[in-house]
Parts: structure tokens; sequence; C-alpha cells
């Protein structure tokens, strides 16, 4: 059900997870966050399979800098985008689902302008093929331009950590009231950024002590959200 395929763009070569189980009537791109490894969320890819989607995930290398580079960010789009073409069926419905960058980018796929800390819009087209999404801990500052948002339609659920300290959660707080009823907004004591990724970074203590009910609960809202 799980393998891994290797895609080529005019920059090179990109490994793309996808997760295809038997009879699947819709799809699923996961777009992952700064770390680039999206295996690090293996057992909410798993259950979105066995909800009978075929779930996209893209690998990418790990961003470095606290600044995105247009260049990584276009890169990454274009990636997304390219797997989505190969992997998705024409007939199904369309779901996403991010982490991090990865969300910010979903938005800017939904519509969203990306505006870099150089002042400068990325352009790009958006994909209006996604019905709806999920995203974590959703990275905000690209669309603080006033307008930024105007062209987004797709419903969203949103979690935020109180305790982020890389992505704050005012950060949501802003999607939440730019977007008003578009968002599903959720707020979680004493969660953080990485908390919402299965597999933690190296070095990294999660502040939820009881990891295993929690993504219970998580994986249950976010499939109800996405297909009830």
């Amino acid at each position: 059900m799980n393998k891994q395929i290797v895609l080529k763009d005019d920059t090179g070569e990109f490994t793309v997870s996808i997760f295809q189980p038997p009879g699947a009537s819709r799809t699923v791109l996961f777009a992952v966050g700064g770390g680039g490894n999206p295996c690090r969320h293996m057992p909410l890819l798993n259950m979105l399979a066995e909800q009978g989607c075929t779930v996209i995930a893209p690998h990418f290398e790990r961003i470095t800098s606290r600044l995105v580079s247009a260049t990584e960010l276009a890169m990454r789009i274009r990636r997304l985008r390219l797997a989505l073409d190969f992997a998705a069926r024409a007939e199904q419905a369309i779901y996403a689902v991010g982490h991090s960058i990865g969300s910010a980018i979903l938005i800017g796929l939904a519509g969203g302008q990306m505006w870099m800390h150089d002042g400068k819009k990325l352009d790009f087209e958006a994909d209006k093929r996604i019905e709806r999404m999920v995203v974590f801990t959703p990275a905000m500052d690209f669309f603080t331009v006033p307008g930024a948002l105007d062209e987004v339609r797709t419903p969203m659920q949103a979690w935020a950590g109180l305790l982020d300290s890389i992505t704050l959660p005012s950060q949501t707080v802003f999607l939440k009231n730019t977007l008003g009823s578009l968002v599903d907004a959720r707020f979680i004591e004493g969660a953080g950024h990485f908390s919402f990724m299965n597999e933690l970074p190296p070095n990294v203590v999660d502040t939820i002590e009881k990891r295993e009910p929690f993504f219970a609960q998580l994986n249950l809202e976010v499939s109800k959200f996405l297909f009830s």
C-alpha cells in the first residue's frame, strides 16, 4: 500500500511517498514542514489511507535557515503540484493536510498571496482542486499584506499549540479572524510546534506527555472534518 516513487523537475529528482489502498475513492495531498520528511507523520498518513484515500506526500531537503528563500518555497510548491498531477485521479475529490511551512503552501495553493520577507510577492498559480484542508501550526507571516487572503475560499481546520514558540498561536488567530467561518480553529493547551508530529525531531522533547490519546483524538477530528 505504501510505496516510494521518484519524480523529476527541471532542478533534479525528488522522492514521493504514495499510500494507495485498494479501491481508494479520494486523494489527500500532504505538505510536510521545514524538516522535509513526511514519514515523521506516518500514523496520520496511514490513517488517511485507511479512510480510503490515496495519500501523496513529497519529500524535501530540510530548510536550514529561519527565513525560507523564494527559491526553496517555489520548488516545494512546484513539486507538490507535480506529485499531485502524477498520482491524483481526475474523478476523485482532493483534500490536503500540511504542517508549518507546508500549511502555508497549501493556503497559498488555495488562493492566498504569499509575500516574502523582502517585500516581494511569490508568483505561482493557485490550485482550486483542493476541496478541504487541515493545517497544523500554519506559518501565516507570508499573508499579512492587506488582501492577501481575499481569494481563499477553501474550508479548513487549523490547529495551534498554545506553547508554540515557532509559529505562534497568534498566527492561527490571524487566520481565523481573516477568514471567519471558513476556519475551524483549534487551540491546544500544552502543545508546542512539534506536538503534531508523530516522530519528533532529534533532541526535541514534547510538552504533551500523553501523546497516544492526543493523536487518537487528533486523527479522529481530522477525519471527521475532511470526510464527514
